[in-house]
């Protein structure tokens, strides 16, 4: 090798780049065009950060996509000053990525492209709401956030899960102020705060949306005072997500009264009577495989559990978007099996006493007590029904024997009335049944919804009744349920499922 070649091989090697360098500027390339691909799609940036806010294994259905592109297309909308075509309603199953979806991500997003943009975000809760804001702003400080998009920022003075502000670095190093992400509950106050976009993420409670009180608070606060809360009223969309939880909630009252609404509805299953015809828009339906909209979260394994927790009213409503209140015939009286004698006591796991009490002695309702007793096999038998028109004295005698006669494994639970004598009147029970465990219950919502989920294990031929004189008055009041004169065997029964089947924490009264 010449002198002049040997010099220009060792020039070639000293300004060579370094192996990490070269490796480093790649991942930077990378890092940008993550970055690029994020800001374009709001689908992929959901698939990018999801590890950032979940240590759950993702599972991408083709929900998820479907949801993602119109959140996109309503952004972008938005973003460049158009006037509102239609506020958008979502209504899916619980558990189908929805608020991870709708609520976390989506404003992160946008703040991606359009850092100006402002947020009010509302739920039934406002732990909820508050938790919901929490994880996008862990979003935004997460070390890969920061990587990708080192220019977005929180305001430090501005900091807080209720209310957080964006800020965006400059590429001359200034610093300009964005949007907001203002979190509440339904019925809170939103004086003085304006948005671009307004969302609302499942603004009823499941457990109280039989609740005329609850419903008429969301839609007043939806329709009267969140929708005054608009940047501009001809650009703000407003976007719910729910599954479907009475007639006239907040989807229900909305659809009844707008026009300009774009319903995207998702049941979770499309082969019960009356699912399919709610798939909105209509073309969803070819996405269906076996009749379900996601085999893997909601199998027919785990919607069969969802039914039997649920009820068929709460099942119709949060998978199906059906919310068809249950009517005549909601027992199938037929599919109860009366046996001669009870389980060995081995195949028992826990037996309770459920007391509905009336004070009307020769009229009026009736006292009952259910004494039911859930099997290992995962069946329900009806032991015996004590059932009478009694006045109070004799009322609490037969109440105080039916216990001694029970024994004191068997748990006694009465149901209380509202107001301050049915307390008095629940206190003084306690008192007469003292050496017994005894609780007090006060359930909520009408006596067909807290019915729903007995009839679901009647229906599917899991209860049976031991043979005895009270069979055919506890059959046929089941059978005109609930248009029947008497309805206290029914709830008592259902009172008592829901303390063996829930086990609900309740108050030890006295």
């Amino acid at each position: 090798m010449t002198n002049s070649a040997q010099k220009d091989s060792i020039t070639m090697i000293r300004t060579k780049e370094p192996k990490p360098r070269r490796i480093q500027k790649a991942l930077f390339a990378l890092d940008a065009v993550k970055a690029e691909r994020c800001r374009r799609s709001f689908y992929y940036f959901m698939r990018e950060f999801w590890d950032c806010i979940s240590a759950e294994t993702p599972r991408w259905n083709w929900h998820i996509e479907y949801l993602t592109s119109q959140l996109q297309q309503l952004a972008m909308h938005v973003a460049q000053g158009l006037s509102k075509e239609h506020d958008m309603i979502i209504n899916i199953p619980p558990g189908s990525t929805k608020s991870i979806t709708c609520t976390i991500m989506f404003p992160v997003w946008c703040w991606l492209n359009w850092h100006w943009m402002r947020f009010i975000v509302g739920s039934y809760s406002g732990a909820l709401s508050l938790e919901h804001a929490e994880t996008s702003r862990d979003l935004i400080r997460s070390d890969k956030f920061q990587r990708l998009f080192p220019y977005l920022k929180i305001k430090q003075d501005k900091d807080t899960k209720s209310n957080f502000k964006i800020t965006k670095i400059l590429p001359n190093g200034d610093v300009e102020i964005g949007g907001n992400r203002y979190s509440t509950s339904v019925g809170g106050t939103l004086t003085g705060f304006h948005a671009h976009i307004l969302i609302v993420d499942d603004p009823l409670d499941p457990n109280r949306a039989a609740s005329e009180v609850e419903i008429n608070k969301a839609n007043r606060w939806i329709s009267q005072t969140l929708s005054t809360r608009k940047v501009d009223k001809e650009i703000t969309p407003m976007i719910l997500i729910m599954q479907r939880l009475h007639e006239n909630d907040p989807t229900g009252y909305l659809l009844a009264r707008k026009s300009n609404i774009f319903h995207i509805c998702i049941p979770g299953e499309i082969r019960t009577e009356g699912f399919k015809e709610k798939v909105a828009p209509k073309d969803l339906i070819s996405k269906y495989k076996d009749g379900l909209m996601d085999p893997v979260r909601l199998s027919w394994q785990v919607l069969q559990d969802m039914q039997e927790d649920l009820g068929q009213y709460g099942y119709a409503g949060q998978v199906g978007q059906n919310p068809v209140p249950p009517g005549g015939g909601m027992f199938k009286v037929d599919h109860f099996q009366v046996v001669d004698k009870m389980p060995a006591p081995v195949n028992i796991e826990r037996v309770v006493r459920y007391w509905d009490k009336a004070g009307t002695e020769g009229g009026g309702a009736y006292t009952v007590g259910v004494k039911l007793a859930k099997l290992k096999s995962k069946k329900w038998i009806v032991v015996d029904v004590k059932r009478g028109q009694w006045a109070t004295e004799e009322r609490e005698a037969i109440i105080r024997e039916t216990a001694e006669a029970d024994g004191k494994e068997v748990t006694i639970y009465i149901e209380q009335e509202p107001g301050s004598g049915g307390k008095e009147s629940l206190e003084a029970s306690i008192r007469n049944l003292a050496g017994f465990t005894v609780y007090g219950d006060r359930p909520s919502g009408d006596k067909v919804y807290r019915a729903d989920p007995w009839s679901v294990q009647v229906n599917n031929g899991n209860v049976y009744l031991l043979k005895g004189e009270w069979n055919h008055k506890y059959i046929e009041e089941h059978r005109y349920f609930p248009y029947g004169t008497y309805k206290d065997q029914v709830d008592a029964s259902s009172g008592a499922f829901s303390k063996l089947a829930l086990r609900k924490v309740v108050k030890v009264i006295g």
